[in-house]
C-alpha cells in the first residue's frame, strides 16, 4: 500500500483578503507559519514520512520547509508539476471580482466549458487538472509502498479529491473544502485510490 499524504500550504495574506494567487510568488503570512510549525509537529507524530515532494511556489517552499524541519525525511524534492493553476493576467484579483466580471475564468463553474477557458498567459482548469492528476500518477507508481507527503495547493487538491472518487472536474471543484495547512490522504492499492482523510486540521 502506498500512502500519499497532501497538505495545502499555510495562510498567506492574499488568501485572507480572497485574492487568487495563481504562480504569483506570494509568502506566507505569521498565521500561515504558525500553521505549517503546527501541522509539521503533528504530521511527525502521525506519519514516517520516506520523502516530500512540494510545489516549488514560495508558500508551498516556506510551508514545506517547516514540515521539513519536524520530519527530516530522506528525500526531499521541488517541482512545478505541484502548482496552483496558472491564471496569467487574472492573477491577485479576487474571488469576487473573478465571479462577477469573469466567471469563465473561476474555480468553481459548474459548465464544463468553463474547464477549457484560457485566461491570456495562463493554463485551463482542464490543463490544471491533467498536469496534477500525471504527477499523481507519477508517484504513485514511482513510490510505490512508501509514504509520500504532498505539498501543494487548494486547487491541485481539489482534483485529486474528484479524482479519488471518480467526479467530474467541475464536480470536484465545486464540491470540496480545504483549509490552510488541511491534511489530505490518499491511499493507493495497485490503481484504486481511497480518500481516508480529508481537510483534517487536528493539529490546531
Amino acid at each position: 500500500m502506498t500512502r500519499i499524504v497532501a497538505v495545502r500550504h499555510g495562510e498567506t495574506d492574499w488568501n485572507r483578503n480572497g485574492r487568487m494567487q495563481g504562480w504569483a510568488p506570494v509568502p506566507l503570512n505569521e498565521t500561515g507559519h504558525e500553521q505549517a510549525a503546527a501541522a509539521a509537529s503533528w504530521l511527525s507524530d502521525t506519519y514516517d514520512i520516506d520523502r516530500v515532494i512540494a510545489s516549488d511556489l514560495h508558500r508551498t517552499e516556506q510551508t514545506a520547509e517547516r514540515i521539513l524541519d519536524a520530519t527530516e525525511p530522506a528525500d526531499v524534492r521541488f517541482d512545478p508539476g505541484w502548482r496552483e493553476r496558472d491564471l496569467g493576467v487574472y492573477q491577485g484579483l479576487t474571488y469576487q471580482d473573478i465571479e462577477s466580471r469573469f466567471p469563465e475564468f473561476g474555480l468553481g463553474e459548474t459548465a464544463y466549458e468553463a474547464t477549457l477557458a484560457l485566461p491570456e498567459g495562463g493554463e485551463s482548469l482542464r490543463d490544471m487538472a491533467d498536469r496534477v492528476t500525471g504527477q499523481f500518477e507519477t508517484v504513485r507508481d514511482r513510490y510505490a509502498g512508501e509514504t509520500v507527503l504532498v505539498v501543494t495547493h487548494g486547487g491541485p487538491l481539489h482534483v485529486l479529491l474528484g479524482y479519488a472518487r471518480d467526479l467530474s472536474l467541475p464536480a470536484a471543484l465545486k464540491n470540496h473544502h480545504l483549509d490552510n495547512c488541511a491534511v489530505t490522504e490518499f491511499r493507493v492499492a495497485g490503481r484504486e485510490v481511497e480518500v481516508v482523510r480529508e481537510n483534517d486540521t487536528r493539529w490546531r
